[in-house]
């Protein structure tokens, strides 16, 4: 019993000693994403700024300000919410290559936003790009959630009559083909103009929250991610299978339910502030695994919080590096980091199937 303890106490202090490693890694690079991008701006004049003391040409404080800390604070709470999201599909599905999208909601949100520009579109007078009571980026964030949040509600309610989660997964993916035609037929039919811009929302960025938007982002996400908390204990059951986790006295067609609702909202906030951000919701789970060593939820969702957040800032600042014009499209970087992820996953799989 006393080795048992003993190493029972080494591992918490190796987890406590990552936890403190990643997060004055996710300070320094979230400060880091502060300092630098296309506009070079003295990191003396940066630091002035944030303290309230003024600095350097009155644009910067605007491009600090306005600009740089609100799309950190974005990219910080994304990382977080697409990564969480994902865990908590792979643990539902049990399938490692599940991801936040898995169920159709990114393409529910992608409906919404192209029956914005269809509308835009068929009605004389109203233009998307030109911010009548249609446009700006406030009827987009709407649109987008409100197609997102329909796809959820109608796999919540399939999903509260069928206790198989395959039976759920394959009804998402299918929703989510359905959806996507639906879109691809609307593109057909788009003006020119409202296909670049619908085009340029797909691409992802976390530059298209401000402050404002920040008031209803921020809450949002931050029930989310309280939410997946409460559920560590019933996700751990489930990783051993739904029999041991009803003999426990867990009653998993709600636990299933409560984690497709939290996971589907953090994506349908996500999506409609952001875009479709790429890859992070697969990738993230499998860093947070492989850093821990552990399937511990109690670890792995404060690790998957922390891995989301470097992830994300990281693609973040990339995309924003000095001598690119403007940014670079923040799925491109996803993807690019992503991928090889995903890839080695497969790998992995295969090689353990083999053995």
């Amino acid at each position: 019993m006393t080795e048992i303890a003993a190493t029972y106490q080494s591992h918490q202090r190796k987890y406590i000693a990552r936890f403190l490693i990643m997060g004055l890694a996710a300070a320094l690079i979230f400060i880091v994403n502060i300092v630098f991008g296309s506009v070079h701006i003295p990191v003396s004049d940066v630091f002035q700024i944030l303290l309230g003391q003024g600095g350097g040409k009155a644009s910067w404080e605007g491009i600090i300000l306005n600009t740089r800390l609100p799309q950190a604070v974005t990219a910080t709470l994304a990382g977080a919410a697409l990564g969480v999201s994902g865990l908590m599909m792979q643990t539902l599905f049990r399938n490692p290559l599940a991801g936040p999208s898995v169920l159709g909601i990114s393409s529910g949100a992608s409906l919404g936003v192209a029956l914005l520009m269809m509308a835009a579109t068929t009605i004389p007078g109203i233009s998307l790009l030109e911010g009548s009571a249609f446009g700006g980026n406030l009827s987009v964030v709407m649109a987008a959630f409100a197609g997102a949040l329909l796809v959820l509600f109608i796999i919540v309610a399939l999903a509260s009559r069928y206790r198989n989660n395959i039976t759920i997964l394959i009804i998402g993916i299918m929703i989510a083909y359905v959806v996507t035609a639906i879109v691809g037929i609307l593109q057909f039919y788009s003006m020119k103009e409202n296909l670049q811009s619908f085009v340029f929302w797909g691409l992802g960025s976390f530059a298209n929250v401000s402050w404002n938007e920040h008031l209803v982002f921020m809450p949002i996400t931050f029930m989310g991610l309280c939410c997946s908390i409460l559920m560590i204990k019933p996700m751990n059951a489930m990783l051993l299978g739904d029999n041991y986790a009803r003999n426990l006295g867990i009653n998993t067609k709600k636990v299933s339910l409560i984690l497709i609702l939290v996971s589907g909202f953090l994506v349908a906030a996500v999506t409609a502030y952001c875009g479709p951000i790429a890859f992070l919701g697969i990738a993230v789970p499998h860093l947070s695994r492989n850093l821990f060593r552990t399937s511990d939820h109690l670890v792995n969702i404060p690790g998957t919080m922390l891995s989301g957040i470097l992830l994300a800032l990281l693609c973040n600042l990339i995309a924003r590096l000095p001598g690119f014009d403007g940014a670079l499209p923040i799925n491109a970087i996803t993807s690019i980091i992503g991928a090889p992820v995903v890839i080695w996953v497969i790998i992995r799989h295969n090689h353990y199937q083999k053995m």
